[in-house]
């Protein structure tokens, strides 16, 4: 479950940090997307957990699990003095971390209830639409941007696992 106690795992990372505006009340772990047709607020733009608000036309927003996007992992608020499990509130001031293949996070993993959800090592992960947690992939998708890391059987709960970003 997860490896150590903080959504970036690997060590000196290289990929691209952005300050948002939350929308919702995602915690981290949680793969966000810009909220489509918001202004800027305070020169920071508004994000939400991916495939949140319906896609609009071919090219805006996720319409199906596994629909390709950019990948902007929200960070825990170390500022607050908030850790990995803590949902953010409506509103508040949110970090995002743009990975580099190869990088290594603690993601969400969706806890679908009525299904078996076991991951395995290896196992190839989706961004789900609606919630921008992960699944297992399961069908032909455009992304299939994660790999687990661990092996996690028989969720109770949405749950942190260790993954590796492929860029894919």
């Amino acid at each position: 479950m997860a490896r150590g106690n903080e959504i970036l795992v690997s060590a000196n990372p290289k990929g691209f940090y952005e300050e948002c505006v939350i929308s919702g009340t995602p915690k981290p772990g949680t793969v966000m997307e810009l909220k489509k047709a918001t202004a800027v607020i305070g020169g920071r733009w508004t994000f939400e957990p991916a495939g949140t608000t319906a896609a609009v036309g071919a090219n805006l927003g996720m319409a199906a699990d596994g629909d390709r996007l950019a990948i902007a992992v929200l960070l825990p608020d170390q500022l607050q003095g908030k850790i990995a499990t803590d949902a953010y509130a409506d509103g508040d001031r949110g970090f995002l971390y743009y990975p580099v293949s190869g990088e290594e996070l603690n993601m969400l993993l969706e806890n679908q209830s009525g299904t078996a959800d076991d991951f395995i090592i290896g196992s190839k992960l989706i961004v789900d639409d609606g919630t921008g947690k992960l699944l297992i992939s399961a069908s032909t998708v455009e992304s299939e941007p994660f790999m687990c890391l661990e092996a996690i059987t028989d969720m109770a709960a949405d749950t942190l696992a260790w993954c590796k970003y492929t860029g894919h």
